[in-house]
């Protein structure tokens, strides 16, 4: 997906086995923030970054959604243990990672697919207003760009 597209109404289920559909945050700037795997050094951290940040987000009336192919009862234990503040998301069936296009075979084991280190910013509208894509799984994203990038899409 690219910048200017509309995103389709994908479903995910939370850590609680619940369905969440991005209709359901209509009308808010949505952050997408996809991370490899969960209990892994990079993930953590950025994950508790965006953690730490939240406050500021729920200011602009924005959200983030955490979002990994991690089954949910894993991402359940990682939000838990870091004490994470928003929905944590599993693709399970790998259908976001696909449809963004940022799935990644992890090297040394055919058919085993993650998510590449990514974020995607969606407007209010619901289009892709911003993309940010690693192919290094321990890069993590410009948090001040996509901070600016949130207060940018919220005054508007």
């Amino acid at each position: 997906m690219e910048i200017g597209e509309k995103v389709p109404d994908i479903e995910l289920i939370d850590t609680e086995l619940k369905p969440v559909r991005l209709s359901n945050f209509k009308g808010k700037v949505v952050v997408l923030a996809f991370y490899p795997a969960a209990f892994t050094s990079v993930c953590t951290k950025e994950m508790c970054t965006f953690r730490d940040s939240l406050s500021k987000f729920n200011n602009l009336n924005a959200i983030v959604l955490g979002i990994s192919v991690d089954p949910p009862f894993s991402n359940k234990a990682f939000k838990e243990y870091n004490k994470i503040n928003f929905p944590i998301l599993s693709d399970y069936n790998r259908e976001a990672v696909n449809l963004f296009g940022i799935a990644w075979e992890f090297p040394g084991l055919k058919g085993y697919v993650l998510a590449k280190r990514s974020v995607f910013i969606i407007d209010k509208d619901g289009k892709i207003a911003y993309k940010w894509v690693s192919d290094n799984p321990a890069i993590e994203p410009p948090y001040s760009e996509i901070e600016e990038k949130i207060k940018e899409l919220s005054s508007s």
